[in-house]
């Protein structure tokens, strides 16, 4: 059987700027901004090829809005590793899963250089008036917000160690700061937390906790007065991790699940960084955190959760394989910490299979929130992609779906109405890939009923991207 959805994960080299996208439907007139998406575009080079869909060289797109029109432009991140090995015609600098191939002192130089990947390829953020494309490596890369032109590479240039970071970090709009944290591998590895204040560039360390086997973690929860990582058992030894890279093996081959060690949540304050306490809980993975509130002496955690690790799913041979390869189903989990009694419980409060999810960023921290938006799979379709879109509500329990045949939608994102009144008053926006036509388009629905309202067509097909933000003309 061959996979309707692999044109998704080929390479597109076009870049090109549209003032004006055909649409069909209704844009609405209240949109002024821009819709900014970040994404692996190119999985080879030369005869070279990466293994997982998190290595290919990053790609921004932007879709600006302006009395019912939409303009579009794409172009690739000219990071230092895209320069690099775009002019030396293979890969030549180690990603997650993919490793170039050269002399065992090479692998010394690279290690002792500290020389990682600034292929930044997993979501956009504003710091102060400044754009950045952000992965998991240290190094953001700023770019211009109207040409999509790169800047460079972005150094903090302070003390805060860091091997690895998150591509998600939170912008607290009531406290008027952006907080993230760092994992270091060390003899003695730390996870350390910062906040930055709005109109800032400057880190502040919040707390810096140490660790013996670091955990893979992609992104943590944020309530009002407490931080909260999820430390599932996919766990690396820095010691291995030296040897895996020394004999040239990617990061990902340190990794180690090991479900026997269970999972914790590790709870800090927000205003002085002291450690609360650990949670223990049977293990699970989870690449994408939802919300996170707190109520009463409790703490609320909804995140979208695996029973086992799946980046392994993630390897192009297999995505792109002619077989049937079935994704690991996923459950939408609601944590729930007791501050009082020590206590942590588990819930399942959808079993829709999900992933990528967004909600109202209103709603942030809220205990009232209720819907979320994500991709989907169909449950009759066991062997294909995330091929829907879906609205849960998950007050009561009921979801809303959007759904064409050969098409596979990416990442939703909400943006609200002007003067909106409810948490679903607003659109959302979704790159759709049309496999029997060959192209993408820019899907709007109506967050609210989930109907659709327009679409903009793209000449060309967009990759599977990662994420995305909307930014608003005043």
């Amino acid at each position: 059987m061959s996979n309707n959805y692999q044109l998704g994960f080929s390479t597109l080299e076009q870049e090109i700027s549209l003032e004006r996208l055909p649409t069909q439907g209704q844009i609405p007139l209240c949109l002024r901004g821009s819709l900014f998406r970040n994404g692996p575009a190119k999985f080879e080079v030369g005869k070279e090829k990466y293994r997982h869909w998190f290595d290919g060289l990053a790609m921004l797109h932007k879709f600006t809005f302006n009395e019912g029109q939409v303009s579009y432009i794409n172009r690739f991140l000219q990071s230092e590793t895209y320069c690099k090995t775009l002019k030396t015609g293979k890969i030549c600098v180690a990603e997650f899963a993919t490793t170039p191939s050269r002399p065992f002192w090479q692998n010394i130089s690279s290690m002792l250089s500290s020389d990682l990947s600034d292929n930044a390829n997993i979501n956009i953020t504003q710091i102060a008036d400044r754009f950045f494309a952000i992965t998991a490596t240290p190094y953001p890369v700023e770019f211009d917000p109207n040409t999509l032109k790169t800047l460079g590479k972005f150094d903090y240039k302070d003390n805060l160690p860091c091997s690895m970071t998150t591509g998600h970090p939170y912008n607290d709009f009531a406290r008027q700061e952006l907080v993230n944290f760092t994992t270091h591998f060390s003899r003695i590895s730390t996870y350390n937390f910062y906040r930055i204040p709005f109109g800032q560039m400057k880190r502040s360390l919040i707390a810096s906790i140490p660790v013996n086997e670091p955990a893979y973690i992609h992104s943590f929860a944020l309530t009002e007065n407490y931080i909260i990582l999820p430390e599932s058992p996919l766990l690396t030894n820095p010691l291995e991790l030296i040897s895996e890279q020394l004999r040239g093996k990617p990061f990902i081959d340190s990794l180690s699940w090991q479900p026997e060690r269970g999972a914790k949540f590790l709870v800090l304050r927000r205003e002085d960084g002291e450690f609360v306490r650990s949670y223990e809980t049977d293990a699970f993975f989870a690449l994408n955190q939802i919300n996170a509130f707190e109520n009463k002496d409790e703490i609320i955690l909804d995140i979208v959760a695996y029973n086992r690790s799946i980046l392994d799913e993630y390897y192009l041979d297999f995505l792109k394989g002619s077989g049937r390869f079935k994704l690991s189903n996923s459950e939408l989990r609601r944590y729930s910490i007791s501050l009082n009694k020590s206590r942590l419980e588990c819930e399942v409060i959808s079993d829709q299979i999900i992933e990528f999810p967004r909600i109202n960023p209103l709603y942030y921290q809220s205990p009232n929130y209720r819907f979320v938006y994500a991709i989907s799979r169909r449950q009759d379709r066991p062997y294909d992609f995330f091929n829907q879109l879906i609205k849960i509500d998950i007050l009561r329990q009921t979801t809303k779906i959007w759904f064409e045949e050969n098409c596979y939608p990416s990442e939703p994102v909400f943006v609200a109405t002007p003067k909106a009144q409810g948490e679903d008053e607003g659109v959302i926006f979704s790159i759709v890939l049309d496999v029997k036509k060959g192209n993408s388009f820019l899907l709007i629905l109506d967050s609210c009923s989930f109907s659709e309202i327009g679409r903009a067509e793209i000449p060309h097909h967009i990759p599977f991207g990662t994420h995305g933000q909307y930014f608003a003309v005043d």
